[in-house]
């Protein structure tokens, strides 16, 4: 994928965020950061 995909699934579709840190001879790096979101039950799933 490219990286401008990427940054749209990342940022849009999951709310976080991709990061680049770059240093000369020293090489990239790209941090993804998503958000930990606890999910609730529905009133579906409990059991009476």
């Amino acid at each position: 994928m490219g990286l401008s995909i990427c940054y749209q699934i990342v940022t849009e579709k999951h709310g976080g965020e991709l990061l680049v840190q770059s240093e000369p001879n020293q090489g990239t790096q790209f941090i993804i950061k998503l958000p930990i979101r606890q999910t609730t039950p529905t009133s579906s799933s409990h059991s009476s």
